[in-house]
């Protein structure tokens, strides 16, 4: 009991210690942010440190799980969920709901002078979909990920989701940096749409497809050979990526579109003053 309570703590103790370390830091280097411009970033921060971890992990995991993909097992699998996967969890919904209030506040609404029921209720309505996530990974994925797995391969694929944290987090803070328009921020939203596909997306099908190979049958007759709970379960875990891709792709879009207009509004000007000339 003591060993697992010192297990839970190295997640518990890391990952809300670098957000308030980032908290404190972060004003004194840029001194006219705002605190929820401070906690935005900071949860950006700590959150990309995750993803850094659980991507490692799950390399290692899928490189050393290959031989069996149904059977082998790796230590990491099981330690990282425990050590940093569940604390990760529940810290991140407490950053987020930091972010939210502080956001809110500095915009001047009433129900933000404190912390209080009505405050956690309105972050829980705006950001429903996040925080059901969180919940349904610290509640039945994690746990089942923990009790009832065969091999440890689909665990490390799970992890390789988080890959495209560090890029959406990177977006956001050069926004905040007001660094929007620069050609770093235009390639990061190129890496966010590839790694956030491939990672969240593509990595579906592709673990369909090294289940069917074990067993020496085609794709698409994978799912008629796995549990429906499995195939429910990983529903359930795809359809927000897809929706969340869709939103991504709308947003760049916009921004592509933005960024023609200036270029588009130039070039009657500089046909005028051909002419002129």
């Amino acid at each position: 009991m003591f060993l697992m309570l010192q297990v839970l703590a190295c997640g518990a103790v890391v990952f809300p210690g670098l957000f308030f370390a980032f908290r404190r830091i972060l004003p004194c280097v840029f001194k006219h942010w705002s605190d929820a411009d401070v906690v935005l970033v900071s949860e950006r921060l700590v959150s990309s440190i995750h993803a850094a971890m659980a991507t490692t992990a799950g390399v290692v995991v899928v490189s050393s799980c290959q031989g069996n993909v149904i059977t082998d097992r790796h230590w990491l699998a099981t330690h990282f969920v425990i050590w940093y996967g569940v604390p990760y969890m529940t810290y991140d919904i407490f950053a987020m709901y930091l972010s939210h209030y502080y956001r809110f506040r500095v915009k001047g609404h009433e129900d933000y002078k404190q912390h209080s029921l009505r405050t956690v209720n309105s972050f829980v309505r705006r950001e429903f979909l996040l925080v059901l996530h969180h919940i349904a990974l610290l509640t039945i994925l994690l746990p089942v990920t923990l009790v009832s797995r065969g091999g440890d391969f689909f665990i490390g694929c799970l992890f390789l989701t988080e890959l495209s944290t560090p890029f959406v987090s990177l977006g956001k803070i050069l926004i905040q940096l007001s660094l929007q328009d620069c050609w770093l921020h235009k390639a990061n939203g190129g890496m966010v749409l590839f790694t956030f596909f491939m990672c969240r997306i593509a990595l579906f099908p592709f673990m369909y497809w090294m289940y069917g190979r074990h067993y020496g049958i085609p794709l698409y007759s994978v799912p008629f050979h796995l549990p429906l709970s499995t195939n429910l379960g990983n529903s359930c875990i795809l359809a927000p990526q897809v929706y969340w891709f869709v939103l991504l792709c709308r947003k760049g879009y916009r921004l592509y579109q933005r960024s023609r207009r200036p270029a588009a509004a130039a070039a009657p000007a500089l046909s005028d003053s051909a002419k002129d000339d």
